[in-house]
């Protein structure tokens, strides 16, 4: 989203950014259930941290969706690490292994020992080895000392942030530059991504993995990276990097992945995959968002736990953010953010519109209003690119900001936009337990199965053989094993 758009959601962005909290490795804002994010009992992993560790392990948790509970899968990964940590240059080392409860293809390691990984990252990968290699990897970045470099110099950005938010007035610009300069510091540079590369095979290797698991996880998350870059991911906020974002997976990158796998085995003698234990593990793996956290069904979006839904206008293609909704037409055209803030009681929602958090508001469109019984303002803004049709929408202590943006804003757009804002309602105690994730379900093909066929059997919205062929690392073209195992996306 180009001109007046990008810098009108930017302001937006960075208040919603300055009301939830800059976090280490993202923030928790917009629409994110506040209990959700309270802090739970200590773990047995917690506990072996000093105070201030376990503080940053909640909040960087917390920023995540919080902790994915499945003992089984927990078990799978601490088995994988343990094999690693026997084979690799510092068995001294030891790991506690956080699954996190996000979407996001994510892993990382901190230098004091902790090590994340997201469900996203989990039912992107198709076996053992690839999991390994991933583990590896970031292993071998604490092994390298990569992580406590980064860790020095995450405390400099610290730093760096106080002396900008005491000589820049506009607080929001300086917390937008503190979450834009921790984003770039998450990641790694070249030379050290190519050398955890090289250590995490190696470390695979010995541990009897296939080394030849880097590669295809690599190629996987490449064609998932390809087909994000078509649909409402890139236009995310940029205080929330993934493993996609910070571990590009280049044709260079993966050719000298497979350099280094040749150096410890034959393609014809690869290793371990252990494909049928690992499909075992992550069988009923809660698959994208988890409705605790609001979640995308369609033209539809859903916050069981917050209590609302709403719909966008017909066409439009939506996506939940860890900082708000966003939305885009197929046209590419029109567009839509909703995200949450919050506004002093005594404030009007109209006056709240006139206040000048976004610019070039028409102060004669400015409307009061109700919406499904929910007190409500909007009005008209317009900049040279785009035009806006804005709402403030009081329910409970927040307020939501639903944003409609168009390079046209024609008399039939702006009557569907308001449709779209009347769709705004709380939802009933029946709807929100009557709500079912989708998860990762692992079927066995039989003799007459194709992959359009498992494919038409997968609960998504869009680009269904797509995402069996990403999901299960195979190609157009390629034909199922009669009783082999396969991944699809169900309840």
């Amino acid at each position: 989203m180009p001109g007046f758009l990008a810098r009108a959601l930017a302001r937006c962005v960075a208040r919603s950014v300055l009301l939830g909290g800059v976090l280490l490795l993202g923030a928790c804002a917009g629409l994110v259930d506040k209990q959700a994010s309270a802090p739970s009992p200590p773990t047995r992993m917690e506990e072996s941290l000093t105070p201030a560790q376990r503080k940053e392990h909640e909040r960087l948790v917390a920023s995540y969706g919080g902790a994915y509970n499945d003992p089984r899968l927990q078990k799978q990964i601490e088995g994988v690490v343990t094999r690693l940590v026997a084979a690799s240059e510092r068995p001294d080392l030891h790991y506690r292994v956080t699954i996190l409860n996000s979407p996001a293809v994510n892993a990382f390691a901190l230098p004091n020992g902790s090590l994340y990984v997201t469900r996203g990252l989990l039912s992107l990968a198709s076996d053992n080895s690839e999991l390994a290699s991933v583990l590896a990897h970031e292993m071998a970045h604490v092994i390298a000392n990569h992580a406590a470099t980064r860790e020095d110099q995450m405390k400099q950005a610290v730093l760096v942030s106080r002396v900008i938010s005491d000589v820049v007035n506009d607080s929001d610009l300086g917390a937008l530059a503190l979450a834009r300069s921790r984003v770039s510091l998450a990641s790694f540079s070249r030379g050290q991504e190519l050398e955890a590369d090289a250590i995490g095979v190696g470390i695979s290797s010995r541990a009897g993995f296939d080394p030849y698991g880097a590669e295809r996880f690599l190629t996987t998350m490449s064609r998932q990276a390809g087909m994000r870059s078509t649909s409402m991911s890139q236009s995310a906020s940029p205080d929330s990097p993934d493993f996609l974002s910070s571990h590009p997976a280049t044709p260079e990158r993966i050719s000298i992945v497979m350099a280094n796998a040749r150096e410890y085995a034959s393609p014809d003698k690869p290793g371990e995959r252990d494909r049928k234990q690992y499909l075992a593990a992550i069988d009923g793996l809660v698959y994208g968002d988890d409705p605790k956290e609001g979640f995308v069904r369609g033209r539809r979006f859903f916050h069981p736990k917050l209590g609302f839904t709403f719909t966008a206008p017909q066409g439009f293609t939506l996506e939940n953010t860890s900082q708000a909704v966003l939305g885009a037409s197929s046209s590419g055209r029109e567009a839509l953010r909703l995200d949450a803030v919050r506004v002093a009681g005594d404030q009007s929602l109209a006056k709240y519109l006139s206040s000048g958090w976004i610019e070039g508001v028409e102060i004669s469109t400015v409307e009061s209003l109700v919406l499904n019984g929910f007190p409500a303002a909007t009005a008209v803004a317009r900049g040279d690119q785009w035009s806006f049709r804005m709402f403030a929408i009081r329910f409970g202590s927040d307020v939501y900001r639903l944003i409609f943006a168009a390079r046209v804003l024609t008399p039939e757009l702006d009557r569907g936009f308001r449709e779209a804002a009347e769709t705004f309602r709380r939802v009933s105690i029946e709807e929100a337990d009557n709500v079912k994730p989708l998860r990762l379900r692992v079927v066995t093909a039989g003799l007459t199965d194709t992959p359009e066929r498992l494919a038409s059997k997968m609960e998504v919205q869009d680009k269904a053989l797509e995402r069996f062929l990403i999901l299960n690392g195979l190609n157009r073209g390629d034909k199922l094993g009669y009783g082999e195992q396969y991944k699809i996306i169900a309840e």
